[in-house]
């Protein structure tokens, strides 16, 4: 739980390819201020940055692109075929990706913006969601995701199935949320459910806002 006084943070997070940032858009759309963690994943590994460097010391240069930058997809090719390369890149990552997203938490509570959702792929293995009060997963069918994750990421079967079995399972998520959005149908379906949900955690800051009635 964060310590900024008046401040909700709301942790969004759940299976690859289950449609989570559509949930996000909705949050915005009901006056959530959003902490996109992809955005700071990449923010913090930009040419000449301390993360960048200590990656480019554990891997090697075939991870760094001529011009500095970071070799995306030969990283991805390295951690999302050996589970414990994946967990060392994790080991230094996290603690730059925790670190920046404290940091535009802040931001966004000078600014008056209260209500916070924290939009992360990685939300529970970063152990950013010791920042949230409520954790929202989004969760689909393996098939379906398969399918979009192909679909968006231009990837192979294979290249799908590795990324999906990198992630935490069903069961997890189950265990560790307050809200689930199920996302197997249609768009319609799952705006109108992030839009109930949303709406239900408004009120619930709201109602905590309210200064209790004098005795």
């Amino acid at each position: 739980m964060n310590s900024l006084n008046g401040v909700m943070v709301v942790g969004l997070t759940g299976q690859t390819g289950a449609g989570k940032s559509t949930v996000s858009k909705v949050f915005a759309a009901n006056g959530f201020a959003v902490i996109d963690a992809d955005q700071v994943a990449r923010k913090i590994v930009e040419k000449g940055t301390k993360c960048l460097d200590e990656i480019s010391d554990l891997f090697g240069q075939i991870v760094i692109n001529e011009d500095g930058t970071l070799n995306r997809k030969g990283l991805a090719g390295i951690v999302f075929s050996d589970k414990s390369k994946l967990e060392a890149l994790n080991t230094i990552t996290y603690p730059y990706i925790t670190g920046e997203i404290l940091r535009q938490i802040r931001v966004h509570s000078l600014k008056g913006e209260k209500l916070i959702l924290l939009d992360a792929p990685t939300l529970f293995e970063s152990r950013a969601d010791d920042f949230c009060e409520i954790i929202i997963s989004v969760l689909a069918d393996a098939d379906i995701r398969e399918k979009r994750i192909i679909s968006r990421d231009g990837l192979t079967i294979e290249q799908a199935k590795r990324r999906m079995n990198s992630q935490l399972d069903e069961e997890f998520f189950r265990s560790h949320s307050d809200y689930i959005i199920r996302n197997n149908n249609g768009m319609d379906t799952v705006n109108d459910i992030a839009w109930e949900v949303s709406g239900k955690i408004r009120e619930l800051y709201n109602n905590t806002q309210m200064p209790a009635k004098a005795q």
